[in-house]
């Protein structure tokens, strides 16, 4: 009954956005500290150690740099910032506060210098090395400038030889937690690096699994898996038709031996480019292997996939594959199927495969279509047909 009413209260004060809500209830629990500030106050003024009207000062300053921190946090006014946070600004204002408490709390005061390793303690795992040792010297001049003036103005309970003694504790203890914030902060650095190395070597492990170097497209392995999935929804929706095409670079080797492999390289990388452009945005272009391409037609009859087939070709004869060569103008033969329900996939890639030797003896240039025993053919001549309906 109250679980809706408690979230709904916690969403109010604390955000409903994950870090934001972090952040306020790091803040709320450092709050803790000040709150020790204010009870050992309040002892050392019932004990007759402090003024209450020092008391009330301080305990005010303390309720107000606490309320002042949730307002900023809770409206948001952090994430405008480098550290969102706000870690080092923090922890300067509780320093701040510490040591004001240091200055009036008498014969006590001593046990306020543990809060100021509290301070710097819970601040380790968030500030930079930067940070770190801008807090740990502004404690130790901060809190030398203390000693310095309630040795002079409050001797009794401020003697010289336990200031000297509070002042070196201070200079040793608080540069030693800032340096170990320091290096903890360059460990994390190297972790964090570490691990976005480790995750784009992941991408690149994941990209060579699945993509083809030199031409960008998938890859035979990861089309095989691609060819699977749609024969899966197929089998499960009975509507999912698509047709295969195998495309092969006429001529290929003849690029190689009379220009070298670095042209025939830039060719099949333009290729991929051109033939892609020429096809839907549901078709799959992979590299099949050498100057072969393997085409997923999604959702289409043969004739109807034909057409980008040939839209392909058409925009292949007007580009310019590689710029240093202009009359380079390399041609394809296609075999194209479709698939029929429930065969297995090396069948209907079988049926591509001799439907484009067909094209090849058949002068290449040319898509050969090929349904069971039902086959067609087309030239670049009805490639302008089809183009220009």
């Amino acid at each position: 009954m109250y679980a809706p009413f408690i979230t709904r209260l916690n969403d109010l004060l604390l955000s409903t956005d994950r870090k934001q809500r972090l952040r306020i209830t790091r803040s709320l629990m450092a709050a803790n500290v000040f709150l020790a500030c204010v009870f050992l106050q309040m002892y050392a003024a019932w004990a007759g150690f402090m003024d209450m009207a020092d008391v009330k000062r301080l305990s005010g300053a303390i309720l107000l740099n606490i309320v002042a921190w949730y307002v900023f946090l809770r409206s948001g006014l952090n994430q405008r910032f480098e550290d969102p946070a706000m870690t080092l600004p923090q922890i300067l204002s509780a320093l701040t506060i510490i040591v004001g408490a240091y200055s009036v709390t008498g014969p006590v005061h001593g046990s306020t210098m543990m809060l100021l390793a509290l301070v710097l303690v819970f601040g380790i795992f968030n500030m930079k090395q930067r940070g770190a040792r801008i807090a740990g010297g502004y404690t130790v001049v901060l809190m030398g400038m203390a000693i310095a003036i309630k040795m002079r103005t409050d001797p009794v309970n401020y003697p010289f030889k336990l200031e000297i003694a509070h002042f070196v504790l201070t200079a040793a203890i608080v540069p030693t937690i800032s340096s170990l914030a320091a290096q903890l902060s360059s460990l994390r650095a190297k972790l964090q690096a570490q691990k976005d190395e480790l995750a784009n070597a992941l991408i690149r492990i994941q990209i060579l699994a699945t993509r083809d170097e030199l031409t960008g497209l998938l890859n035979r392995r990861h089309m095989i898996e691609v060819l699977s999935q749609h024969r899966k929804r197929l089998e499960r929706s009975g509507h999912h038709r698509f047709c295969l095409a195998l495309l092969d670079i006429d001529h290929f080797k003849r690029i190689n031996d009379t220009y070298g492999h670095g042209v025939g390289d830039e060719v099949l990388r333009n290729f991929a480019k051109v033939v892609q452009s020429g096809l839907r945005d549901t078709d799959v272009l992979a590299r099949w292997g050498g100057e072969e391409f393997l085409v997923l037609l999604n959702d289409t009859s043969p004739e109807l996939a034909n057409v980008g087939l040939e839209r392909a070709r058409y925009m292949l004869a007007e580009a310019t594959l590689v710029p240093a060569l202009p009359e380079l103008k390399p041609t394809f033969s296609a075999g194209l199927t479709a698939y029929n329900d429930l065969e297995a996939l090396d069948v209907c890639i079988e049926r591509a495969d001799r439907a484009l030797y067909k094209a090849k003896d058949g002068g290449r240039n040319c898509t050969v279509i090929r349904m069971g025993t039902t086959q067609a053919g087309s030239t670049p001549s009805q490639a302008e047909n089809a183009l220009q309906e």
